[in-house]
């Protein structure tokens, strides 16, 4: 007999800032892995311009133009839309948003996100929350909900995952380009648990001599 027992998959909740380069290329991975393990990814988002809005002081000028308000138009957006729509948005309008940002390099204007909302048959009117700080308190909940687990010396994107033992298993990253494909992905991800689950692991590091490829 046909064993017909479905496997649970296990959820990957995923938090992210549309404006990050690197954040792209992990969650482009992340639904690599989707193909080739039992997970499930979750999306979340976390804003940049929230982690950094008490040392903009600090930041490099071409840092401090990103991450004031035009900073917090992209996120905005993706959490009105998912307070309004539901949480099976956020993914869908994350790519649509992060391919125009990142891999047609045509930034995060407002038309940039008009056409992320219009691809996902989302409402145009939602582009009014670019302006609006009527979320803002559910977008830092969201925010903190990620960050706290890791940390606040790291960005975006935070990976949170159940371990083997059913414990949390949550960590930054990992940082990475080209994305990997395949088994590729399967074993990078296999990699990263290992080493995130490992009690008092906190760091592998290297410079990064590339910036993102978006093959």
């Amino acid at each position: 007999m046909a064993d017909t027992q479905v496997r649970e998959k296990t959820p990957v909740d995923f938090w992210f800032d549309p404006l990050c380069p690197w954040a792209w290329m992990t969650s482009r991975w992340m639904l690599e892995v989707e193909k080739v393990r039992d997970v499930e990814v979750r999306w979340h988002v976390m804003s940049l311009a929230v982690l950094n809005e008490n040392k903009l002081d600090e930041l490099p000028e071409r840092y401090r133009e990103l991450l004031g308000p035009k900073g917090w138009e992209p996120v905005r957006v993706v959490i009105a839309a998912q307070q309004k729509h539901g949480d099976e948005v956020t993914g869908k309008l994350y790519t649509a948003l992060g391919t125009r940002i990142h891999n047609e390099a045509l930034g995060a204007t407002r038309e940039v996100i008009a056409a992320a909302l219009d691809e996902v048959g989302l409402p145009a009117e939602l582009l009014r929350y670019a302006d609006s700080d009527e979320y803002d308190e559910v977008l830092r909940e969201s925010h903190n909900n990620g960050i706290e687990r890791v940390g606040q010396e790291v960005g975006t994107p935070v990976i949170s995952v159940p371990g083997a033992d059913g414990s949390e298993v949550a960590f930054f990253g990992p940082v990475v380009t080209p994305t990997p494909r395949g088994e590729a992905a399967a074993r990078l991800w296999d990699g990263t648990l290992l080493v995130a689950s490992t009690p008092g692991f906190y760091e592998i590091k290297r410079s990064r001599d590339k910036g993102p490829s978006f093959e």
